[in-house]
């Protein structure tokens, strides 16, 4: 019987329009298995889907980065992992001078910065229904007690991006890890932030068997999640070798593949 559910979002738990549908929403509800959202995130683009759900168990953001509960309109902290503000300074500048066609981007636990609104910025708003906070790099980093929990880089240029990540590799920033999402996204956080650590964290405080867990996914960064569980659910639009992980293949996310899973599957139905 599966006793907990973790959902990536995008690709996964979302329509193409960045919501989570009706269909999607009433199976959830209706199979009352407690659900983690696991996503690259941050909570202010988790919690209308949050909301949606009516979820007050730990989540996960930033790909691990951050373990919070919602507790009224804030975020308790359950366990963070943070980009240093000296190598976050670094990297923003650095990008900032050597590709400045690149869409450049960052948050804190709570907000999302930029430097000005770009083409990368509008998709990004489109996607997640999101402003950021317009300010210099700079007049943010003088904040005291700043945190940086993510940067996030956007080209729809392919060769800018082989060019941005060559630069990664070369450049060797201490304390990060460094991963595209998808073909426009690179993102860079905290080298202990991965999915893996989050889930892990609620494994051991519901003293949770793998066999009693499942994970619906769609991409690469959701390989070590769909490896941790009893139950591992992709969705139909996701790569072939991502496939090959699953123990079921549901529909796509436009065609409601979670909410398909779990009417379909009798580990659902306890």
């Amino acid at each position: 019987m599966i006793k907990r559910i973790f959902a990536d979002m995008d690709g996964t738990l979302l329509t193409p329009e960045g919501i989570v549908s009706d269909a999607t929403a009433q199976a959830i509800k209706a199979s009352h298995i407690p659900v983690t959202l696991v996503s690259a995130r941050a909570p202010l683009e988790m919690k209308d889907a949050i909301d949606k759900l009516g979820l007050n168990t730990p989540q996960i953001g930033f790909n691990g980065g951050l373990i919070y509960e919602r507790t009224g309109n804030d975020w308790k902290t359950i366990s963070a992992r943070l980009i240093t503000t000296i190598t976050a300074r670094e990297i923003l500048n650095a990008v900032k001078s050597n590709f400045p066609h690149v869409s450049l981007s960052y948050y804190d636990k709570y907000r999302w910065y930029a430097d000005n609104i770009d083409h990368g910025i509008q998709y990004e708003q489109k996607l997640t229904g999101q402003s950021p906070t317009i300010l210099p790099i700079e007049e943010v980093f003088s904040q005291p007690n700043f945190e940086v929990f993510k940067i996030m880089m956007i080209t729809f240029d392919s060769e800018e991006m082989e060019r941005l990540k060559a630069y990664f590799n070369q450049a060797n920033y201490q304390g990060v890890s460094v991963a595209q999402a998808g073909a426009a996204y690179l993102e860079i956080t905290n080298i202990d932030a991965k999915k893996s650590r989050g889930i892990n964290y609620i494994l051991e405080q519901e003293r949770l068997s793998k066999n009693e867990t499942a994970a619906f996914g769609d991409g690469y960064n959701d390989l070590p999640m769909l490896n941790m569980v009893g139950l591992p659910v992709v969705m139909g639009s996701a790569q072939e070798d991502i496939k090959k992980v699953a123990k079921f293949v549901t529909k796509s996310n436009v065609e409601d593949g979670v909410a398909y899973a779990l009417q379909t599957l009798p580990e659902f139905k306890g």
